[in-house]
């Protein structure tokens, strides 16, 4: 396909939502506007958009077509920066997507990298949505768990986080520390209601945690932090973060087998931009 120019401006059209917006953006007039929309919809043989009275709608086809022609206007943006000059500066968005739970691990590298390209605006998307790169749903994703094996990402190791049971000195006050893994009866627990991944712990929490044990459960990690620090019950933190707060302490010995690799992951299209690897540089040089 060699519809370049009109891919751009079907681009622009759904990143501003009406034909006017993007001829103003591209220096066109309406009628070319249109006219490369209905060049590239009778190349693809079938609608891009939906036309209504507020403007204009992707189908289907039109999501995938905005992707790759994100992906692209990033890439040769990319490339020009480079011919231009070297070490122009860096602006847009950047997106990095991560577990709520580990997103505390990227608070210095994105402080990090936003001193360094303060023209750059970073969207961190917190959540259990694993973005697709390949559609450009993300530019960076830090993954926990197995090692992806998707053929068109690049992956590398970050970290290996592992967990205990923490109990705070203000829950120690009210109840004490259990003596052994065995002591349980009379303490509580702040728990998600469901544990993702491959841990272990899921396994120890249902033999332990009897419900009427359960004093809170949040699926929102800070809420059951929060909890915890309270004292309303133990519960299971990363290691790396109950150590970066007073008044922690781990109730079981350490566990190899309560730890999860993290995965630095990118996509093969855009990982050597500059942008993807002025924060990968960041990340690497936090960790």
């Amino acid at each position: 396909m060699d519809k370049w120019a009109e891919l751009r401006t079907a681009y622009q059209v759904a990143k501003l939502g009406t034909v006017s917006a993007a001829a103003n953006a591209l220096g066109f007039h309406r009628a070319t506007v249109n006219r490369h929309i209905d060049v590239l919809e009778e190349e693809m043989g079938a609608r891009i958009f939906i036309r209504h009275a507020r403007g204009y709608t992707l189908t289907e086809l039109g999501e995938d077509v905005l992707r790759v022609a994100q992906k692209t206007e990033e890439i040769i943006e990319d490339l020009a920066g480079r011919v231009q000059g070297g070490k122009a500066a860096l602006e847009g968005e950047l997106k990095l997507t991560i577990l709520a739970g580990f997103a505390e691990l990227m608070m210095k590298p994105i402080s990090d990298f936003r001193a360094e390209n303060p023209n750059c605006i970073v969207n961190l998307d917190a959540s259990e949505n694993l973005a697709k790169l390949e559609y450009g749903e993300a530019h960076i994703a830090l993954r926990a768990g197995p090692k992806p094996d998707h053929p068109d990402y690049v992956v590398s190791n970050f970290a290996q986080i592992s967990f205990n049971l923490y109990a705070h000195d203000s829950y120690i006050q009210r109840f004490g520390m259990p003596n052994d893994a065995g002591d349980f009866d009379n303490h509580q627990f702040v728990l998600p209601p469901s544990f993702g991944g491959q841990l272990s712990v899921r396994e120890w929490v249902k033999n332990i945690a009897r419900p009427d044990m359960i004093a809170l459960s949040s699926q929102h990690v800070d809420v059951n932090f929060k909890a915890v620090f309270a004292g309303i019950g133990m519960g299971i933190i990363e290691d790396h973060k109950a150590k970066r707060y007073e008044g922690f302490h781990p109730v079981l010995p350490p566990n190899q087998e309560w730890s999860v690799p993290i995965w630095l992951v990118t996509h093969v299209d855009l990982h050597r931009t500059e942008k993807v690897q002025a924060m990968l540089r960041c990340i690497k040089s936090a960790h």
